[in-house]
């Protein structure tokens, strides 16, 4: 059955189709016969208890450089729809929380995906303190004098924004490292939330797994292997992905992780585990499919329409 179906997405012009999950997520949309209406995050707005966007008709083409048109010009009721894809990138602040406020009040009328109360409820670095046996050492706080405590007793350590993404602002610091007090003041100016202070894991080397979930199953995974003089592993900033399996403690993060965001309506997550250790819980715009599927894995999203429309 035609599904009407829409997309809250960053400007389609600028992404890149051969990495970008949200794509996939529209070339299986389309392949199924669905209706997809396509907005930017600004367009969202709520009056009189109704919510609505302006955007347009969406048509994509797996083809760089000619890979989208935009038809039909028009304000659409949200409230009507049987789909909506929240899949706007971070950073996770009071823009995003406005949004997820918004689309609450259409939710589960209109499936959202992922679910927006929990999306709102669960950011990445801070839902993995839902899960403390498979975490790093892990300090989360604004007082610089628990972080200097806390590298003094690690050794070397990876400081980074609570709500940052994309690699953005994370800095290792071993303890011969003098820059941590500037550090810490940049923060301070920069941002109003607290830090997230991690132990250092000498594992990233051999690279950062993404394991992708669908419905609370894993789904597949991707290696992320930093580049030469990083100790970030994002693509974003040169990592480089590669085929991988997933190991037993990784199948027993997963078993844990499963029923929670199914209950959640959590549909599509991505995971980051690095050696034995969960890192992040991604839920707002997890990105692998297209890389999974690359490397000979499964159709990640045929998965996620497929637990779409079972919940419908």
């Amino acid at each position: 059955m035609a599904l009407k179906t829409a997309i809250q997405m960053d400007p389609i012009s600028g992404i890149d189709i051969a990495g970008d999950s949200s794509f996939a997520i529209l070339l299986e949309a389309q392949s199924r016969g669905h209706e997809i209406f396509y907005f930017e995050p600004n367009a969202l707005a709520t009056q009189d208890g109704k919510v609505f966007a302006r955007g347009h008709t969406l048509t994509v083409r797996d083809e760089p450089g000619n890979h989208f048109t935009l038809t039909d010009q028009r304000r659409e009721d949200l409230g009507s729809l049987d789909v909506l894809h929240m899949r706007q990138d971070p950073p996770f602040d009071m823009n995003y929380i406005t949004a997820t406020h918004m689309l609450e009040q259409i939710h589960p009328k209109t499936l959202v995906v992922n679910n927006p109360t929990e999306v709102r409820n669960a950011p990445e670095k801070i839902f993995i303190l839902d899960f403390p046996e498979f975490m790093p050492p892990t300090l989360i706080t604004k007082d610089p004098e628990e972080i200097k405590a806390f590298r003094k007793e690690h050794g070397d350590i990876i400081l980074k924004p609570l709500y940052g993404n994309g690699g953005a602002g994370v800095f290792r610091l071993p303890e011969q490292d003098q820059n941590l007090n500037s550090l810490l003041e940049m923060f301070d100016s920069a941002f109003r939330e607290a830090f997230i202070a991690q132990q250092y894991l000498a594992d990233v080397r051999k690279g950062d797994k993404r394991i992708i979930l669908v419905d609370g199953v894993p789904a597949g995974a991707i290696n992320r292997v930093p580049a030469e003089g990083e100790s970030r592993s994002n693509m974003h900033v040169g990592g480089r992905a590669e085929p991988i399996g997933m190991t037993k403690r990784e199948h027993e993060i997963c078993e844990a992780l499963g029923p929670e965001l199914k209950k959640r309506g959590l549909i599509f997550v991505g995971i980051d585990v690095i050696g034995d250790y969960l890192t992040e819980i991604n839920v707002t715009s997890p990105t692998g499919i297209r890389e999974v599927k690359k490397f000979g894995g499964e159709d990640i999203a045929a998965l996620v329409w497929d637990a779409i429309e079972a919940r419908l």
